[in-house]
């Protein structure tokens, strides 16, 4: 699997990629991101990278900040997938607490074996390590803004 990602032949779960840097002690944006770590993150809408993931694995994602050592948690627009395109329909877990703002659309928050219906201006906090996944609610795209929160 390492692989396959390593050489874009297969895109990874944030989940996934959360389990990797955890065991490599390295942020999230570290595996994702080119750039050098700086000490200011100051990232324009140009400047960011398009999106990363694969919409058939159910989302894609685009980091909002670089690797940065000031700060313990992962800024990321995470894209769900439309209803007719996801494919995705195990839970997830990782080690980071997550904190989420639903920028536009709606989503199906299940965590933890509830489910629950969350729109746009709707947030929610939660622990990583529990199962958890965004499920479309219908076929239109929904933007979930994303906080992944190291424990200290």
């Amino acid at each position: 699997m390492l692989s396959k990602i390593e050489n874009g032949q297969t895109a990874s779960a944030i989940a996934t990629l959360s389990k990797i840097s955890e065991t490599l002690e390295v942020s999230l944006s570290w595996l994702l991101d080119e750039r050098e770590e700086q000490d200011l993150v100051l990232l324009t809408r140009d400047n960011r990278r398009a999106r990363i993931g694969d919409e058939n694995m159910g989302y894609s994602y685009e980091l909002l900040a670089n690797r940065s050592q000031l700060s313990r948690f992962e800024p990321t627009i995470v894209h769900v997938t439309p209803k007719n395109l996801n494919l995705r329909e195990e839970s997830y877990t990782h080690s980071q607490d997550e904190f989420i703002y639903i920028l536009e659309g709606s989503i199906y928050l299940f965590y933890d074996g509830k489910k629950y219906f969350m729109e746009k201006g709707d947030s929610a906090c939660f622990q990583g390590s529990k199962p958890h996944l965004f499920i479309p609610v219908d076929d239109k795209e929904a933007q979930v803004l994303t906080f992944f929160m190291d424990n200290i």
